[in-house]
Protein backbone atom coordinates (compact mmCIF):
# COMPACT_ATOMS: atom_id res chain seq x y z
CA UNK A 1 0.00 0.00 0.00
CA UNK A 2 3.13 2.41 -0.10
CA UNK A 3 2.83 3.11 -3.47
CA UNK A 4 -0.96 4.36 -2.44
CA UNK A 5 0.43 6.44 0.27
CA UNK A 6 2.50 7.82 -1.98
CA UNK A 7 -0.27 9.19 -4.14
CA UNK A 8 -1.97 11.05 -0.98
CA UNK A 9 1.83 12.56 -0.17
CA UNK A 10 1.68 16.21 -0.76
CA UNK A 11 3.48 16.63 -3.98
CA UNK A 12 6.64 19.41 -3.58
CA UNK A 13 6.54 22.52 -6.02
CA UNK A 14 9.36 22.02 -8.69
CA UNK A 15 12.01 25.16 -8.99
CA UNK A 16 11.82 26.59 -12.83
CA UNK A 17 15.15 26.90 -13.94
CA UNK A 18 16.48 29.84 -13.83
CA UNK A 19 16.62 30.65 -17.31
CA UNK A 20 12.83 30.61 -17.74
CA UNK A 21 13.39 33.88 -15.34
CA UNK A 22 11.07 31.99 -12.11
CA UNK A 23 7.80 31.90 -14.46
CA UNK A 24 6.21 28.80 -13.43
CA UNK A 25 4.43 28.53 -16.73
CA UNK A 26 7.53 28.43 -18.21
CA UNK A 27 6.26 31.57 -20.70
CA UNK A 28 8.70 33.54 -22.55
CA UNK A 29 8.80 37.32 -22.67
CA UNK A 30 7.80 37.49 -25.92
CA UNK A 31 4.85 35.03 -24.83
CA UNK A 32 4.07 37.22 -22.12
CA UNK A 33 3.87 40.51 -24.21
CA UNK A 34 1.75 38.50 -26.63
CA UNK A 35 -0.43 37.43 -24.23
CA UNK A 36 -1.18 41.12 -22.87
CA UNK A 37 -2.08 42.21 -26.10
CA UNK A 38 -5.25 39.43 -25.83
CA UNK A 39 -8.78 40.26 -24.75
CA UNK A 40 -9.98 38.89 -21.39
CA UNK A 41 -12.00 36.54 -22.96
CA UNK A 42 -9.13 34.80 -25.60
CA UNK A 43 -6.93 34.45 -22.81
CA UNK A 44 -9.82 32.58 -20.72
CA UNK A 45 -10.25 30.15 -23.96
CA UNK A 46 -7.54 29.76 -24.54
CA UNK A 47 -6.68 28.48 -20.83
CA UNK A 48 -9.53 26.31 -21.30
CA UNK A 49 -7.24 24.60 -24.25
CA UNK A 50 -4.06 24.01 -22.08
CA UNK A 51 -3.01 20.47 -20.56
CA UNK A 52 -1.83 20.15 -17.11
CA UNK A 53 0.89 17.11 -17.64
CA UNK A 54 1.58 17.11 -13.59
CA UNK A 55 -0.91 14.51 -13.24
CA UNK A 56 0.52 12.11 -15.99
CA UNK A 57 3.99 12.49 -14.00
CA UNK A 58 2.75 11.78 -10.96
CA UNK A 59 0.36 8.49 -12.20
CA UNK A 60 3.74 7.23 -14.27
CA UNK A 61 5.74 7.79 -10.72
CA UNK A 62 3.16 5.94 -8.80
CA UNK A 63 3.53 3.19 -11.08
CA UNK A 64 7.38 3.03 -11.21
CA UNK A 65 6.54 2.80 -6.83
CA UNK A 66 4.48 0.22 -7.21
CA UNK A 67 6.41 -2.09 -9.63
CA UNK A 68 9.36 -1.62 -7.28
CA UNK A 69 6.80 -2.14 -4.11
CA UNK A 70 7.07 -6.04 -3.00
CA UNK A 71 3.32 -5.62 -2.44
CA UNK A 72 2.46 -5.14 -6.00
CA UNK A 73 0.44 -8.62 -6.55
CA UNK A 74 -1.70 -8.22 -3.72
CA UNK A 75 -2.79 -4.49 -4.55
CA UNK A 76 -3.41 -6.17 -8.22
CA UNK A 77 -5.52 -8.68 -6.77
CA UNK A 78 -6.90 -6.56 -4.46
CA UNK A 79 -7.79 -3.90 -7.50
CA UNK A 80 -9.48 -7.35 -8.74
CA UNK A 81 -11.70 -8.63 -6.01
CA UNK A 82 -13.09 -4.93 -5.49
CA UNK A 83 -13.48 -4.92 -9.43
CA UNK A 84 -15.20 -8.17 -9.28
CA UNK A 85 -17.35 -7.14 -6.06
CA UNK A 86 -18.60 -3.85 -8.08
CA UNK A 87 -19.03 -6.21 -11.28
CA UNK A 88 -21.27 -8.65 -8.77
CA UNK A 89 -22.63 -5.35 -7.28
CA UNK A 90 -23.54 -4.52 -10.65
CA UNK A 91 -25.23 -7.98 -11.60
CA UNK A 92 -27.47 -7.84 -8.41
CA UNK A 93 -28.41 -4.44 -9.59
CA UNK A 94 -29.12 -5.77 -12.62
CA UNK A 95 -31.13 -8.76 -11.77
CA UNK A 96 -32.57 -6.81 -9.37
CA UNK A 97 -34.03 -4.12 -12.06
CA UNK A 98 -35.26 -7.03 -14.22
CA UNK A 99 -36.98 -8.56 -11.40
CA UNK A 100 -38.86 -5.01 -11.11
CA UNK A 101 -39.38 -4.99 -14.94
CA UNK A 102 -41.08 -8.50 -14.32
CA UNK A 103 -42.80 -7.63 -11.60
CA UNK A 104 -43.77 -4.50 -13.95
CA UNK A 105 -44.72 -6.76 -16.61
CA UNK A 106 -46.77 -8.86 -14.32
CA UNK A 107 -49.49 -6.21 -12.94
CA UNK A 108 -49.49 -4.58 -15.97
CA UNK A 109 -50.88 -7.77 -17.32
CA UNK A 110 -53.03 -7.85 -14.33
CA UNK A 111 -53.78 -4.17 -15.12
CA UNK A 112 -54.69 -5.34 -18.87
CA UNK A 113 -56.53 -8.51 -17.58
CA UNK A 114 -58.71 -6.04 -15.45
CA UNK A 115 -59.37 -3.75 -18.10
CA UNK A 116 -60.53 -6.21 -20.67
CA UNK A 117 -62.73 -8.05 -17.55
CA UNK A 118 -64.64 -4.62 -17.39
CA UNK A 119 -64.77 -4.16 -21.08
CA UNK A 120 -66.16 -7.49 -20.69
CA UNK A 121 -68.81 -6.67 -18.39
CA UNK A 122 -69.50 -3.48 -20.20
CA UNK A 123 -70.26 -5.54 -23.57
CA UNK A 124 -72.25 -7.88 -22.02
CA UNK A 125 -74.27 -4.89 -19.93
CA UNK A 126 -74.59 -3.24 -23.62
CA UNK A 127 -75.74 -6.27 -25.37
CA UNK A 128 -78.18 -7.20 -21.93
CA UNK A 129 -79.62 -3.52 -22.62
CA UNK A 130 -79.46 -4.04 -26.39
CA UNK A 131 -81.54 -7.08 -25.92
CA UNK A 132 -83.89 -5.83 -23.68
CA UNK A 133 -84.21 -2.86 -26.19
CA UNK A 134 -84.86 -5.05 -28.92
CA UNK A 135 -87.51 -7.16 -26.95
CA UNK A 136 -88.96 -4.41 -26.18
CA UNK A 137 -89.11 -2.75 -29.31
CA UNK A 138 -90.40 -7.10 -30.85
CA UNK A 139 -93.33 -6.31 -27.84
CA UNK A 140 -93.74 -2.85 -29.04
CA UNK A 141 -94.36 -4.13 -32.77
CA UNK A 142 -96.40 -7.08 -31.45
CA UNK A 143 -98.54 -5.05 -29.23
CA UNK A 144 -99.28 -2.32 -32.21
CA UNK A 145 -100.30 -5.41 -34.41
CA UNK A 146 -102.41 -6.51 -31.98
CA UNK A 147 -104.07 -3.42 -31.49
CA UNK A 148 -104.17 -3.15 -35.45
CA UNK A 149 -106.07 -6.33 -35.86
CA UNK A 150 -108.45 -5.23 -33.31
CA UNK A 151 -108.98 -2.25 -34.92
CA UNK A 152 -109.41 -3.99 -37.70
CA UNK A 153 -111.63 -6.84 -36.18
CA UNK A 154 -113.97 -4.06 -34.73
CA UNK A 155 -113.79 -2.01 -37.78
CA UNK A 156 -115.30 -5.00 -39.75
CA UNK A 157 -117.17 -5.82 -37.02
CA UNK A 158 -118.89 -2.52 -37.09
CA UNK A 159 -119.26 -3.04 -40.90
CA UNK A 160 -120.79 -6.28 -40.49
CA UNK A 161 -123.28 -4.77 -37.84
CA UNK A 162 -123.99 -1.67 -39.78
CA UNK A 163 -124.74 -4.12 -42.80
CA UNK A 164 -126.98 -6.28 -40.55
CA UNK A 165 -128.80 -3.50 -39.19
CA UNK A 166 -129.64 -2.08 -43.37
CA UNK A 167 -130.46 -5.05 -43.73
CA UNK A 168 -132.99 -5.64 -40.94
CA UNK A 169 -134.10 -2.27 -41.38
CA UNK A 170 -134.95 -3.53 -44.76
CA UNK A 171 -136.28 -6.36 -43.86
CA UNK A 172 -138.61 -4.40 -41.28
CA UNK A 173 -139.97 -1.75 -43.74
CA UNK A 174 -140.68 -5.02 -46.14
CA UNK A 175 -142.40 -6.15 -43.41
CA UNK A 176 -144.38 -3.54 -42.07
CA UNK A 177 -145.00 -2.85 -45.97
CA UNK A 178 -146.37 -6.09 -46.15
CA UNK A 179 -148.51 -5.78 -43.30
CA UNK A 180 -149.97 -2.63 -44.23
CA UNK A 181 -150.97 -3.71 -47.00
CA UNK A 182 -152.82 -6.86 -45.99
CA UNK A 183 -154.51 -4.65 -43.42
CA UNK A 184 -155.73 -2.40 -45.74
CA UNK A 185 -156.94 -5.70 -47.92
CA UNK A 186 -158.55 -6.80 -44.99
CA UNK A 187 -160.57 -3.60 -44.06
CA UNK A 188 -161.03 -3.30 -47.77
CA UNK A 189 -162.49 -6.89 -47.81
CA UNK A 190 -164.34 -6.15 -44.22
CA UNK A 191 -166.00 -3.07 -45.92
CA UNK A 192 -167.42 -4.95 -48.86
CA UNK A 193 -168.94 -7.73 -46.66
CA UNK A 194 -170.10 -5.24 -44.16
CA UNK A 195 -171.93 -3.72 -47.31
CA UNK A 196 -173.26 -6.61 -48.82
CA UNK A 197 -174.41 -7.68 -45.44
CA UNK A 198 -176.36 -4.47 -44.80
CA UNK A 199 -177.05 -4.63 -48.45
CA UNK A 200 -178.79 -8.51 -47.66
CA UNK A 201 -180.19 -7.38 -44.20
CA UNK A 202 -182.03 -4.15 -45.66
CA UNK A 203 -183.65 -6.46 -48.51
CA UNK A 204 -184.85 -9.11 -45.33
CA UNK A 205 -185.34 -6.89 -42.67
CA UNK A 206 -189.39 -8.04 -42.68
CA UNK A 207 -188.44 -11.83 -43.30
CA UNK A 208 -185.89 -11.30 -40.30
CA UNK A 209 -188.13 -9.89 -37.98
CA UNK A 210 -190.85 -12.18 -38.46
CA UNK A 211 -188.55 -14.95 -37.37
CA UNK A 212 -187.62 -13.61 -34.31
CA UNK A 213 -190.51 -12.86 -33.50
CA UNK A 214 -192.02 -16.36 -34.06
CA UNK A 215 -189.05 -17.97 -31.69
CA UNK A 216 -189.51 -15.68 -29.10
CA UNK A 217 -192.97 -16.78 -28.52
CA UNK A 218 -192.15 -20.29 -29.22
CA UNK A 219 -189.37 -20.15 -26.40
CA UNK A 220 -192.12 -18.71 -24.21
CA UNK A 221 -194.31 -21.01 -24.66
CA UNK A 222 -191.68 -23.59 -23.81
CA UNK A 223 -190.81 -21.84 -20.77
CA UNK A 224 -194.20 -21.58 -19.20
CA UNK A 225 -194.82 -25.13 -19.58
CA UNK A 226 -191.43 -26.71 -18.04
CA UNK A 227 -192.43 -24.19 -15.12
CA UNK A 228 -195.95 -25.95 -14.60
CA UNK A 229 -194.39 -29.00 -15.14
CA UNK A 230 -191.26 -28.60 -12.58
CA UNK A 231 -194.14 -26.74 -10.17
CA UNK A 232 -196.07 -29.79 -10.08
CA UNK A 233 -193.30 -32.24 -9.85
CA UNK A 234 -191.18 -30.87 -7.29
CA UNK A 235 -194.98 -30.04 -5.35
CA UNK A 236 -195.85 -33.52 -5.44
CA UNK A 237 -192.33 -34.82 -4.35
CA UNK A 238 -192.91 -32.80 -1.31
CA UNK A 239 -195.98 -33.29 -0.39
CA UNK A 240 -195.42 -36.98 -0.78
CA UNK A 241 -191.99 -36.85 1.18
CA UNK A 242 -193.38 -34.72 4.21
CA UNK A 243 -196.52 -37.47 4.20
CA UNK A 244 -194.05 -39.96 5.13
CA UNK A 245 -190.74 -39.92 7.61
CA UNK A 246 -189.16 -42.46 6.40
CA UNK A 247 -188.52 -40.71 3.20
CA UNK A 248 -187.23 -37.55 5.08
CA UNK A 249 -185.22 -39.07 7.57
CA UNK A 250 -183.57 -40.94 4.79
CA UNK A 251 -182.98 -37.66 3.04
CA UNK A 252 -181.29 -36.17 5.60
CA UNK A 253 -178.97 -39.11 5.91
CA UNK A 254 -178.20 -39.07 2.47
CA UNK A 255 -177.19 -35.59 2.27
CA UNK A 256 -175.02 -35.59 5.68
CA UNK A 257 -173.19 -39.13 4.84
CA UNK A 258 -172.62 -36.97 0.88
CA UNK A 259 -171.24 -33.58 3.27
CA UNK A 260 -168.77 -36.42 4.99
CA UNK A 261 -167.88 -37.61 1.98
CA UNK A 262 -166.85 -34.42 0.69
CA UNK A 263 -165.19 -33.54 3.43
CA UNK A 264 -163.32 -36.43 3.95
CA UNK A 265 -161.70 -36.37 0.62
CA UNK A 266 -160.84 -33.09 0.61
CA UNK A 267 -158.98 -34.04 4.30
CA UNK A 268 -157.33 -36.95 2.35
CA UNK A 269 -156.18 -35.43 -0.70
CA UNK A 270 -153.84 -32.18 1.02
CA UNK A 271 -152.58 -34.95 3.26
CA UNK A 272 -151.54 -37.30 0.32
CA UNK A 273 -150.36 -33.84 -1.59
CA UNK A 274 -148.12 -33.31 1.57
CA UNK A 275 -147.15 -36.94 1.94
CA UNK A 276 -146.67 -37.04 -1.58
CA UNK A 277 -144.86 -33.45 -2.23
CA UNK A 278 -142.18 -34.38 0.68
CA UNK A 279 -141.31 -38.00 -0.73
CA UNK A 280 -141.37 -37.29 -4.79
CA UNK A 281 -140.92 -33.60 -5.37
CA UNK A 282 -139.05 -30.74 -3.18
CA UNK A 283 -139.93 -27.42 -2.29
CA UNK A 284 -140.32 -23.93 -4.19
CA UNK A 285 -137.66 -22.50 -2.03
CA UNK A 286 -134.72 -25.23 -2.58
CA UNK A 287 -132.97 -24.73 -5.57
CA UNK A 288 -130.26 -27.61 -5.82
CA UNK A 289 -130.60 -30.74 -3.67
CA UNK A 290 -127.86 -34.07 -3.56
CA UNK A 291 -131.55 -35.60 -2.55
CA UNK A 292 -132.71 -38.10 -5.08
CA UNK A 293 -136.67 -38.43 -5.07
CA UNK A 294 -138.86 -41.38 -6.62
CA UNK A 295 -138.77 -39.43 -9.96
CA UNK A 296 -135.47 -38.35 -9.57
CA UNK A 297 -134.82 -41.87 -9.53
CA UNK A 298 -137.00 -42.93 -12.26
CA UNK A 299 -135.15 -40.35 -14.73
CA UNK A 300 -131.81 -40.68 -13.88
CA UNK A 301 -131.36 -44.31 -12.54
CA UNK A 302 -127.68 -44.57 -13.32
CA UNK A 303 -127.20 -41.33 -10.88
CA UNK A 304 -129.13 -42.87 -8.50
CA UNK A 305 -126.99 -46.00 -8.90
CA UNK A 306 -123.67 -44.12 -8.58
CA UNK A 307 -125.14 -42.18 -5.63
CA UNK A 308 -125.83 -45.46 -3.38
CA UNK A 309 -122.19 -46.79 -4.26
CA UNK A 310 -120.21 -43.28 -3.36
CA UNK A 311 -118.50 -43.81 -0.29
CA UNK A 312 -118.06 -40.21 2.14
CA UNK A 313 -115.44 -38.13 0.71
CA UNK A 314 -113.19 -35.99 2.74
CA UNK A 315 -114.60 -32.59 3.71
CA UNK A 316 -112.16 -30.54 2.52
CA UNK A 317 -110.85 -31.98 -0.69
CA UNK A 318 -110.92 -29.77 -3.73
CA UNK A 319 -111.11 -26.76 -1.23
CA UNK A 320 -108.22 -24.24 -0.13
CA UNK A 321 -108.13 -22.20 2.68
CA UNK A 322 -105.97 -20.93 5.73
CA UNK A 323 -104.57 -24.10 7.77
CA UNK A 324 -106.17 -22.86 10.85
CA UNK A 325 -109.73 -22.57 9.04
CA UNK A 326 -108.99 -26.07 7.65
CA UNK A 327 -108.14 -27.34 10.63
CA UNK A 328 -111.83 -25.68 12.07
CA UNK A 329 -113.53 -27.31 9.62
CA UNK A 330 -112.27 -30.62 9.97
CA UNK A 331 -113.28 -30.34 13.64
CA UNK A 332 -116.56 -29.45 12.14
CA UNK A 333 -116.84 -32.38 9.64
CA UNK A 334 -115.93 -34.69 11.78
CA UNK A 335 -118.32 -33.74 14.84
CA UNK A 336 -121.23 -33.84 12.20
CA UNK A 337 -120.54 -37.31 11.01
CA UNK A 338 -120.47 -38.60 14.18
CA UNK A 339 -123.36 -36.92 14.91
CA UNK A 340 -125.28 -38.72 12.15
CA UNK A 341 -123.84 -42.04 12.99
CA UNK A 342 -124.71 -41.58 16.31
CA UNK A 343 -128.61 -40.04 15.69
CA UNK A 344 -126.98 -37.32 18.40
CA UNK A 345 -128.58 -33.92 17.92
CA UNK A 346 -127.10 -31.54 14.92
CA UNK A 347 -125.55 -28.28 15.54
CA UNK A 348 -126.61 -24.74 13.71
CA UNK A 349 -123.28 -23.65 11.87
CA UNK A 350 -123.08 -19.60 10.60
CA UNK A 351 -120.18 -19.22 7.63
CA UNK A 352 -119.96 -15.40 6.73
CA UNK A 353 -116.86 -13.69 5.38
CA UNK A 354 -116.36 -12.04 1.61
CA UNK A 355 -118.33 -13.73 -1.52
CA UNK A 356 -116.31 -16.24 -3.08
CA UNK A 357 -114.52 -17.99 -0.68
CA UNK A 358 -115.76 -21.44 -0.50
CA UNK A 359 -118.52 -21.35 1.68
CA UNK A 360 -121.49 -22.84 -0.23
CA UNK A 361 -118.68 -25.84 -1.45
CA UNK A 362 -118.01 -26.32 2.00
CA UNK A 363 -121.39 -26.84 2.81
CA UNK A 364 -121.95 -29.62 -0.17
CA UNK A 365 -118.35 -31.65 0.78
CA UNK A 366 -119.99 -31.41 4.75
CA UNK A 367 -123.11 -32.93 3.74
CA UNK A 368 -121.06 -35.75 1.52
CA UNK A 369 -118.52 -36.16 4.15
CA UNK A 370 -120.71 -36.72 6.49
CA UNK A 371 -123.20 -39.09 4.48
CA UNK A 372 -126.19 -36.56 4.32
CA UNK A 373 -128.26 -35.04 2.08
CA UNK A 374 -127.76 -31.22 1.32
CA UNK A 375 -130.25 -28.70 -0.07
CA UNK A 376 -129.58 -25.12 -0.54
CA UNK A 377 -132.11 -22.24 -0.90
CA UNK A 378 -131.57 -18.56 -0.88
CA UNK A 379 -132.54 -16.05 0.84
CA UNK A 380 -133.86 -13.24 -1.73
CA UNK A 381 -136.36 -16.14 -3.03
CA UNK A 382 -138.63 -15.78 0.17
CA UNK A 383 -139.37 -11.92 0.10
CA UNK A 384 -141.13 -12.00 -3.67
CA UNK A 385 -143.15 -14.93 -2.20
CA UNK A 386 -144.98 -12.48 -0.41
CA UNK A 387 -148.02 -14.37 1.78
CA UNK A 388 -146.87 -17.83 0.64
CA UNK A 389 -143.53 -17.31 2.07
CA UNK A 390 -144.49 -18.78 5.46
CA UNK A 391 -146.62 -21.69 3.71
CA UNK A 392 -143.53 -22.52 1.35
CA UNK A 393 -140.85 -21.73 4.82
CA UNK A 394 -143.26 -24.72 6.85
CA UNK A 395 -142.88 -26.91 3.24
CA UNK A 396 -139.03 -26.92 3.52
CA UNK A 397 -138.78 -28.31 7.04
CA UNK A 398 -141.83 -30.68 6.21
CA UNK A 399 -139.56 -31.52 3.70
CA UNK A 400 -136.50 -31.63 5.72
CA UNK A 401 -137.78 -34.19 8.14
CA UNK A 402 -139.07 -36.59 5.97
CA UNK A 403 -134.98 -37.25 5.03
CA UNK A 404 -133.59 -40.84 6.11
CA UNK A 405 -130.25 -39.42 5.58
CA UNK A 406 -130.80 -36.62 7.73
CA UNK A 407 -130.68 -33.02 5.84
CA UNK A 408 -128.15 -30.58 5.66
CA UNK A 409 -130.03 -27.30 4.50
CA UNK A 410 -127.75 -24.55 3.48
CA UNK A 411 -129.15 -20.86 3.34
CA UNK A 412 -127.18 -18.51 1.43
CA UNK A 413 -127.41 -14.99 1.80
CA UNK A 414 -129.81 -15.81 4.87
CA UNK A 415 -129.94 -11.94 5.97
CA UNK A 416 -132.20 -10.83 3.04
CA UNK A 417 -135.00 -12.09 5.43
CA UNK A 418 -133.83 -13.35 8.71
CA UNK A 419 -132.80 -8.83 9.78
CA UNK A 420 -133.69 -7.59 12.45
CA UNK A 421 -137.51 -7.06 12.98
CA UNK A 422 -137.10 -3.78 14.22
CA UNK A 423 -135.96 -2.94 10.90
CA UNK A 424 -137.72 -0.05 8.78
CA UNK A 425 -137.29 -1.67 5.41
CA UNK A 426 -138.64 -5.25 6.59
CA UNK A 427 -142.59 -6.11 5.34
CA UNK A 428 -144.99 -7.70 7.08
CA UNK A 429 -144.87 -10.55 5.13
CA UNK A 430 -141.25 -10.99 5.92
CA UNK A 431 -141.57 -10.37 9.47
CA UNK A 432 -144.63 -13.44 9.23
CA UNK A 433 -141.56 -15.81 7.46
CA UNK A 434 -138.96 -14.78 10.03
CA UNK A 435 -141.34 -15.95 12.34
CA UNK A 436 -142.17 -19.18 10.61
CA UNK A 437 -138.34 -19.68 10.69
CA UNK A 438 -137.78 -19.09 14.34
CA UNK A 439 -140.86 -21.70 14.95
CA UNK A 440 -139.04 -24.11 12.96
CA UNK A 441 -135.82 -23.58 14.49
CA UNK A 442 -136.54 -23.08 18.25
CA UNK A 443 -135.02 -26.44 19.46
CA UNK A 444 -132.12 -28.97 18.36
CA UNK A 445 -133.01 -31.14 15.45
CA UNK A 446 -131.71 -34.81 14.88
CA UNK A 447 -133.32 -34.61 11.30
CA UNK A 448 -131.57 -31.89 9.87
CA UNK A 449 -128.78 -29.39 10.18
CA UNK A 450 -129.33 -25.74 9.40
CA UNK A 451 -126.32 -24.32 7.78
CA UNK A 452 -126.38 -20.39 7.03
CA UNK A 453 -124.44 -18.11 4.81
CA UNK A 454 -123.90 -14.63 5.23
CA UNK A 455 -121.72 -11.40 4.07
CA UNK A 456 -123.23 -9.01 6.59
CA UNK A 457 -123.80 -10.86 9.81
CA UNK A 458 -124.58 -7.97 11.36
CA UNK A 459 -127.77 -7.85 10.24
CA UNK A 460 -129.63 -10.89 11.92
CA UNK A 461 -132.26 -10.55 14.20
CA UNK A 462 -130.82 -11.56 18.02
CA UNK A 463 -132.87 -14.16 17.68
CA UNK A 464 -131.03 -16.12 14.54
CA UNK A 465 -128.12 -15.16 16.36
CA UNK A 466 -129.36 -16.99 19.45
CA UNK A 467 -129.78 -20.67 17.60
CA UNK A 468 -126.20 -20.75 16.50
CA UNK A 469 -124.22 -23.18 17.79
CA UNK A 470 -120.67 -22.37 15.79
CA UNK A 471 -119.75 -19.13 13.62
CA UNK A 472 -116.92 -19.73 11.57
CA UNK A 473 -115.41 -17.15 9.85
CA UNK A 474 -113.97 -17.37 5.55
CA UNK A 475 -111.32 -14.97 4.94
CA UNK A 476 -109.83 -13.83 1.58
CA UNK A 477 -106.98 -16.75 0.57
CA UNK A 478 -103.05 -15.64 1.21
CA UNK A 479 -100.46 -15.72 -0.74
CA UNK A 480 -99.55 -19.27 0.03
CA UNK A 481 -103.71 -20.10 -0.71
CA UNK A 482 -103.65 -18.13 -3.62
CA UNK A 483 -100.39 -20.07 -5.01
CA UNK A 484 -102.44 -23.55 -4.35
CA UNK A 485 -105.46 -22.36 -5.77
CA UNK A 486 -103.82 -21.43 -9.23
CA UNK A 487 -102.27 -24.72 -9.67
CA UNK A 488 -105.09 -26.74 -8.31
CA UNK A 489 -107.09 -24.46 -11.55
CA UNK A 490 -103.52 -24.43 -13.76
CA UNK A 491 -103.69 -28.74 -13.41
CA UNK A 492 -107.80 -28.65 -13.87
CA UNK A 493 -108.06 -25.99 -16.63
CA UNK A 494 -104.95 -26.15 -18.67
CA UNK A 495 -102.90 -29.26 -18.29
CA UNK A 496 -105.78 -31.91 -17.99
CA UNK A 497 -107.48 -30.65 -21.32
CA UNK A 498 -103.84 -30.19 -22.96
CA UNK A 499 -102.97 -33.50 -22.10
CA UNK A 500 -106.28 -35.47 -22.88
CA UNK A 501 -105.64 -33.60 -26.67
CA UNK A 502 -108.41 -31.45 -26.55
CA UNK A 503 -109.02 -29.75 -30.24
CA UNK A 504 -106.93 -26.66 -30.46
CA UNK A 505 -105.77 -26.98 -27.06
CA UNK A 506 -101.88 -26.58 -26.71
CA UNK A 507 -99.52 -25.33 -24.14
CA UNK A 508 -96.26 -23.81 -24.64
CA UNK A 509 -93.38 -25.45 -22.31
CA UNK A 510 -92.22 -23.09 -19.60
CA UNK A 511 -92.16 -23.42 -15.71
CA UNK A 512 -95.71 -24.18 -14.81
CA UNK A 513 -95.00 -23.53 -10.88
CA UNK A 514 -92.95 -20.25 -11.51
CA UNK A 515 -95.53 -18.57 -13.43
CA UNK A 516 -97.99 -19.69 -10.85
CA UNK A 517 -95.90 -18.25 -8.15
CA UNK A 518 -95.69 -14.87 -9.95
CA UNK A 519 -99.65 -14.89 -10.44
CA UNK A 520 -99.98 -15.28 -6.86
CA UNK A 521 -98.56 -12.21 -6.00
CA UNK A 522 -100.32 -10.91 -8.91
CA UNK A 523 -103.79 -11.44 -7.86
CA UNK A 524 -103.72 -10.45 -4.25
CA UNK A 525 -107.29 -10.16 -2.54
CA UNK A 526 -108.61 -11.95 -5.23
CA UNK A 527 -111.46 -14.63 -3.97
CA UNK A 528 -110.96 -18.32 -4.56
CA UNK A 529 -114.60 -17.79 -7.01
CA UNK A 530 -111.95 -15.14 -8.87
CA UNK A 531 -109.23 -17.39 -8.91
CA UNK A 532 -111.65 -20.17 -10.66
CA UNK A 533 -112.77 -17.87 -13.45
CA UNK A 534 -108.98 -16.95 -14.15
CA UNK A 535 -109.09 -20.48 -14.71
CA UNK A 536 -111.92 -20.61 -17.49
CA UNK A 537 -110.29 -17.34 -19.07
CA UNK A 538 -106.85 -19.22 -19.50
CA UNK A 539 -109.22 -21.61 -21.55
CA UNK A 540 -110.92 -18.89 -23.86
CA UNK A 541 -107.05 -17.32 -24.32
CA UNK A 542 -106.51 -20.88 -26.09
CA UNK A 543 -109.55 -20.65 -28.22
CA UNK A 544 -109.24 -17.15 -29.12
CA UNK A 545 -105.31 -17.43 -30.39
CA UNK A 546 -104.54 -18.42 -33.94
CA UNK A 547 -102.65 -21.42 -33.26
CA UNK A 548 -104.38 -22.76 -30.05
CA UNK A 549 -100.87 -22.26 -28.20
CA UNK A 550 -100.96 -21.25 -24.51
CA UNK A 551 -98.12 -19.06 -23.75
CA UNK A 552 -96.61 -17.90 -20.46
CA UNK A 553 -96.74 -14.31 -21.48
CA UNK A 554 -101.12 -15.11 -22.47
CA UNK A 555 -101.43 -16.90 -18.91
CA UNK A 556 -99.72 -13.68 -17.13
CA UNK A 557 -101.47 -10.93 -18.97
CA UNK A 558 -104.73 -12.70 -18.21
CA UNK A 559 -104.00 -12.37 -14.88
CA UNK A 560 -103.08 -9.17 -14.55
CA UNK A 561 -105.86 -8.19 -16.63
CA UNK A 562 -108.21 -10.21 -13.66
CA UNK A 563 -105.84 -8.20 -10.80
CA UNK A 564 -107.20 -4.70 -12.52
CA UNK A 565 -110.76 -6.09 -12.78
CA UNK A 566 -110.71 -6.60 -9.44
CA UNK A 567 -109.43 -3.61 -8.18
CA UNK A 568 -112.06 -1.75 -10.23
CA UNK A 569 -114.64 -3.90 -8.97
CA UNK A 570 -113.30 -3.03 -5.18
CA UNK A 571 -113.71 0.65 -6.48
CA UNK A 572 -117.27 0.34 -7.55
CA UNK A 573 -118.13 -1.58 -4.17
CA UNK A 574 -116.88 1.11 -2.35
CA UNK A 575 -118.12 3.81 -3.94
CA UNK A 576 -121.50 1.82 -3.69
CA UNK A 577 -121.35 1.37 0.43
CA UNK A 578 -120.77 5.45 0.29
CA UNK A 579 -123.61 5.78 -1.65
CA UNK A 580 -125.74 3.42 0.57
CA UNK A 581 -124.77 5.24 3.79
CA UNK A 582 -125.20 8.65 2.24
CA UNK A 583 -128.59 7.47 1.30
CA UNK A 584 -129.38 5.86 4.55
CA UNK A 585 -128.59 9.17 6.77
CA UNK A 586 -130.48 11.23 4.27
CA UNK A 587 -133.27 8.97 4.61
CA UNK A 588 -132.83 9.81 8.70
CA UNK A 589 -132.17 13.15 8.51
CA UNK A 590 -135.30 14.17 6.60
Amino acid sequence: MSWLLGRNRPQQPQEMPSGEGGNPDGATAGERSGDSQLSKAERKAMEAYRFDSSALERAAEAARTLERSKHAREALDLSKMQELTRQQEYQQKVKEYEAHIEQAKVEQKRIDHEERRKTLIEETKQQQQRAQYQDQLARKRYEDQLAQQQRVQEENLRKQEESVARQEAMRRQTIEHEIEMKEKNRLKMLEHEMRVKAKVDRENRDINLEQIRLKAQEQRTTILEGIKTAGSVIGSGVEAMLTDWDKVLTAAGGLSLLALGVYAAKGATGVTARYVESRIGKPTLVGETSRFAMLDAVKHPVKYIQKLKSKPADALQGVVLNPKLEERLRDVAIATKNTRINKGMYRNVLMHGPPGTGKTMFAKKLAEHSGMDYAIMTGGDVAPMGKEAVTAIHKVFDWSQASRRGLLLFVDEADAFLRKRSSEHISEDLRAALNAFLYRTSEQNSKFMLVLASNTPEQFDYAINDRLDEMVEFTLPGLEERERLLRLYFDKYVLQPAAEGAKRFKLEQFDYGAACSKMAKICEGMSGREISKLGVSWQAAVYASENGVLTEKMVLDRAEAAAIQHKQKMAWLSEQERLDHKSITGGKSN
